[in-house]
C-alpha cells in the first residue's frame, strides 16, 4: 500500500496552517516576486537568512573595520573551535573540545582519512561504498595511491544505502577506516551509524561519517555513537552560504593519536612563536592548518541559533512531514507518469530529500530551472527534491511536484 493510499491527501494549506514552524520561513531572505517559485534545492545551498543580510555589514563595520588585526587577539583566533563548539552542541550531540570549523569537506576529508589511515599501522584496507560522492572516493583514491593503501569497495544497492550486512566479508584486521555518508546523496538513505559504527570498532577500525546530508536535518549523537571521525559540509541545512568552510569532529578520546597531515601555522602549539619547528597543538586545534575563515563562518552563527531555538527533534519532525508529503504528491503526479520513486519509503530510513527517476529528467529540471522551480539534478535519471525543514513551505512543495508533471507531460 502507498502513502497515498493509507491517509487522505490534506492540502499544502491545511499543512502549513497546521505547521508549528511555520513562522519560521519568515526569517529567510525572499526573492522578488517571479524570480522563484517553488525551492526544493534546500539540500544543496540553503536560503540566506535575513539576519544574516543585517550581521555581515556589522561584522565589516565593528568587528573587521574597528578593531582590525586586534580582533585576532581578541575573539577571532578562538572562532573555528567557538562556532565547532556550538554546532557539536546543538546539531552533532558533542560535547565541547570535538569540533573546529575551518576548511573546505574536500580538505577535511583528505586530513582526517589520511590521519586514521596512519594511526592503524599494519592495516592497508580503506572501506567505502561505490556509490559516494564523488569527492569522498576521489580523496580516498589519492590517499590510497599515496600511502600504498587497498580500496575495499562496499557493492550496496544505491536506493536503499549502505546497511550494517553490507560490510560483511569486508572488515578484518587490515581495515583502517570505514568512510561512509549519512545520508546518501543520491537517495536520501539514512544509514544506521550507531550500529555500523559498533560494528567496524569489532575489527579494529576507525569510522568516519559524512555528514553533509544530514547536519542540521537530522539529529545527530557522535557522542553516543562513539563515532571516531566526521565531516559536514555548512552551506545545505546550516545555510552558512556558497562555500562556506566545512567541520570536523575528531572524538576527543582519539585526538591524541592522530595526527594530521597538513601542518600549518595556526594548527602548531605556538601560532605566534615562529617556532622553527612545528609541534601540533593540544586537543582539536592540532587539525587546524591556516588562517581560518573568520568572515564566512559568520552567516553559520546565525542558523545554528535558529536551529538552537527549536531543537532538532522538531526540526526532524518537519523534515519527516515534508518528505511524507513529497512522495504523496508523487506517487499521485508522477507515478501514472512513469516516474520511479527510489528513496526510502521508511521515514527511519530517510532523511530530508527524496529522489525521482525518469529519462527524461535531465530536460525537465533544465525547464524548470527557466520557470522558477528550483530542484536539482544527478545523474543518470535522479530529480531530487530537498526539503529544508525551516524553509520550506508545504505549499513549495506542491507547486514544485505539480511543476514536475505539467514539464514532463510536455515533454513525453
Amino acid at each position: 500500500m502507498t502513502i497515498a493510499q493509507q491517509t487522505p491527501r490534506l492540502s499544502s494549506a491545511e499543512l502549513d496552517a497546521a505547521d508549528p514552524l511555520a513562522a519560521l520561513r519568515e526569517a529567510f531572505y525572499t526573492p522578488d516576486a517571479g524570480q522563484l517559485t517553488s525551492y526544493l534545492d534546500g539540500n544543496s545551498l540553503g536560503r540566506p537568512l535575513k539576519v544574516t543580510a543585517e550581521n555581515l555589514p556589522k561584522f565589516v563595520e565593528e568587528a573587521w573595520g574597528s578593531r582590525l588585526i586586534r580582533g585576532w587577539d581578541e575573539q577571532w583566533m578562538d572562532e573555528p573551535t567557538r562556532v565547532g563548539d556550538r554546532i557539536g552542541e546543538v546539531t552533532l550531540g558533542a560535547a565541547a573540545g570535538q569540533v573546529t570549523v575551518g576548511d573546505s569537506t574536500s580538505v577535511m576529508l583528505y586530513k582526517l582519512i589520511r590521519a586514521a589511515v596512519d594511526a592503524r599501522p599494519g592495516r592497508d584496507e580503506i572501506v567505502i561504498d561505490r556509490d559516494n560522492f564523488p569527492t569522498d572516493r576521489f580523496i580516498i583514491e589519492g590517499i590510497a595511491a599515496e600511502r600504498g593503501a587497498t580500496i575495499k569497495w562496499i557493492a550496496s544497492n544505491p536506493a536503499s544505502g549502505v546497511r550494517e550486512a553490507d560490510l560483511d566479508g569486508l572488515l578484518g584486521e587490515r581495515t583502517a577506516v570505514v568512510v561512509l555518508s549519512h545520508v546518501a546523496y543520491r537517495s536520501g538513505f539514512l544509514a544506521d551509524a550507531k550500529a555500523i559504527t559498533a560494528k567496524v570498532h569489532q575489527a579494529g577500525a576507525l569510522m568516519l561519517w559524512d555528514l553533509c546530508h544530514s547536519v542540521g536535518s537530522v539529529p545527530l549523537e557522535l557522542d553516543a555513537w562513539d563515532v571516531d571521525l566526521a565531516v559536514g559540509c555548512t552551506y545545505k541545512y546550516l545555510n552558512g552560504g556558497p562555500g562556506s568552510p566545512a567541520f570536523a569532529y575528531v572524538n576527543k578520546g582519539r585526538q591524541a593519536e592522530l595526527q594530521q597531515p597538513i601542518w600549518g601555522w595556526m594548527g602548531a602549539d605556538n601560532p605566534f612563536g615562529m617556532t622553527a619547528a612545528y609541534a601540533p597543538a593540544r586537543g582539536i586545534r592540532r587539525f587546524i592548518t591556516g588562517t581560518p575563515p573568520v568572515l564566512a563562518m559568520q552567516p553559520i552563527k546565525d542558523m545554528v541559533e535558529l536551529i538552537a531555538s527549536v531543537g532538532m527533534d522538531a526540526v526532524r519532525a518537519k523534515s519527516i512531514k515534508l518528505t511524507e508529503y513529497a512522495i504523496t504528491l508523487a506517487e499521485e503526479f508522477l507515478v501514472p507518469n512513469g516516474v520511479e520513486i527510489v528513496s526510502p519509503r521508511n521515514t527511519a530510513e530517510r532523511g530530508s530529500h527524496i529522489t525521482v527517476d525518469h529519462p527524461l529528467f535531465a530536460d525537465v529540471t533544465a525547464r524548470l530551472w527557466e520557470r522558477g522551480v528550483i530542484p536539482d539534478f544527478r545523474p543518470p535519471h535522479g530529480l531530487r527534491i530537498g526539503l529544508s525543514p525551516l524553509s520550506t513551505s508545504y505549499a513549495e512543495v506542491e507547486l514544485g511536484v505539480t511543476a514536475i508533471r505539467d514539464v514532463l507531460l510536455e515533454l513525453k
